[in-house]
């Protein structure tokens, strides 16, 4: 797996899972400026292939322990103390609309917004920033999905797919991930935002474009298509679904890997009052008034089956919001996923409340002091659910 900027645990130490990472972890070193090293009490991730036998037999166990409780119910620690593309670079656009759109030109000309960058390109479309701590942060997303699930897809996509594409890439990740796993396969990676590392694996490719504007790859063309932590970003979703459903073959398959933003709690340890459940309130507010369902999560599968996709099925992972785990793997889960919702507070906060409900930024960052400190209480057991849901397109 490669290296996100780690969040700040010494109790923590878990080996990472084997995937084939080399790639991806090398072009995104080599797409970014270097930046200093991690504190010293980062927790330590130790590759798998490094452990002893008897500790690769152990985190074995702690694995599958891990995708058994976080699908099932969390065991709490209780010693816890409650703290073929073309184009320049290697990009293209990809819609009706903008085919002829240059990166020399637009789409590097990036938007600054409260002291945050955001894409130029088709600008307001997506509310969140895209510099580089959001970079890092959606890495650290990559790193806690891949600890979680154990595995980079469950779509049941077969040993040799043809044409995958990646809907909303963000750093490039996944799909180059994906390039390494399946190297016969070309993996197509959209986004608004040209911010991918040039160092890629050779069936990896990206197209800097809008997933919600017509697209010019031809139906019945993809085997696969990807698309994680959209939510907030996606506008129509039925429109989005037919459109999926055309350009997959007979066969092909569409999985959505989707975190529903809202806290939940198995053992009453939430308050009322809990100021995480008050933020995600104001955004779902906020972002409603932008266009954007962010509760949409809840509604994909219906609306995959109105699409027209068969064998639609749904699992549901929760993800634990801070270290409160028993399992060391979920735990890490667990100091990964409160990092990046603390880390996100602003980016996250600042587009949809002044845009959508008025707010200044200073009423904002005021209001963030709170929903930090309830982030930090371990006495709090909550977790967010992962939905991952995946449909066929009829033969």
């Amino acid at each position: 797996m490669p290296s996100p900027p780690l969040p700040n645990d010494s109790a923590i130490s878990v080996a990472t899972t084997s995937q084939n990472t080399s790639s991806s972890a090398t072009a995104r070193s080599n797409s970014k400026s270097p930046k200093s090293k991690s504190p010293s009490n980062s927790p330590t991730t130790i590759p798998y292939n490094q452990l002893t036998p008897e500790e690769q037999a152990a985190q074995d166990i702690e694995n599958v322990a891990a995708v058994q409780q976080a699908q099932d119910e969390i065991d709490i620690d209780s010693s816890s103390d409650g703290r073929s593309v073309s184009g320049e670079s290697g990009y293209e656009t990809d819609s009706l609309q903008s085919a002829s759109t240059s990166l020399g030109s637009s789409v590097r000309n990036y938007a600054w917004e409260n002291g945050r960058r955001y894409h130029r390109f088709r600008e307001g479309v997506y509310n969140f920033p895209n510099d580089d701590s959001e970079q890092d942060r959606e890495d650290m997303k990559h790193a806690m999905m891949v600890n979680l699930c154990q595995q980079l897809h469950f779509a049941p996509i077969g040993s040799d797919p043809q044409n995958i594409l990646d809907m909303g890439t963000g750093t490039g990740i996944w799909a180059i991930e994906m390039g390494d796993q399946y190297p016969g396969a070309r993996i197509l990676g959209m986004d608004l935002s040209p911010i991918q590392p040039d160092w890629v694996p050779p069936n990896v490719q990206f197209v800097v474009d809008d997933v919600e504007s017509p697209w010019l790859r031809p139906v019945d063309h993809f085997d696969y298509i990807h698309a994680r932590h959209t939510v907030m970003a996606i506008k129509d979703w039925p429109k989005l679904m037919r459109r999926v459903y055309e350009h997959l073959k007979p066969g092909g398959w569409f999985e959505l890997q989707e975190i529903h933003h809202y806290p939940y709690c198995h053992d009453g340890s939430m308050p009322p009052t809990y100021k995480v459940t008050e933020f995600w309130t104001n955004i779902i507010a906020a972002l409603g008034r932008l266009g954007v369902n962010f509760n949409a999560t809840l509604l994909l599968a219906d609306m995959m089956r109105e699409a027209g996709f068969t064998n639609v099925t749904t699992r549901i992972f929760h993800v634990p919001i801070g270290t409160w785990p028993r399992n060391k793997v979920l735990k890490m889960v667990g100091l990964y996923w409160r990092t990046i919702l603390i880390d996100g507070l602003q980016p996250i906060a600042l587009g949809p409340m002044t845009r959508g409900l008025g707010w200044s930024r200073e009423q904002v960052e005021v209001w963030l002091v709170e929903v930090r400190k309830a982030y930090m209480d371990g006495s709090v057991h909550s977790h967010m659910p992962l939905h991952i849901i995946c449909g066929q397109k009829p033969e």
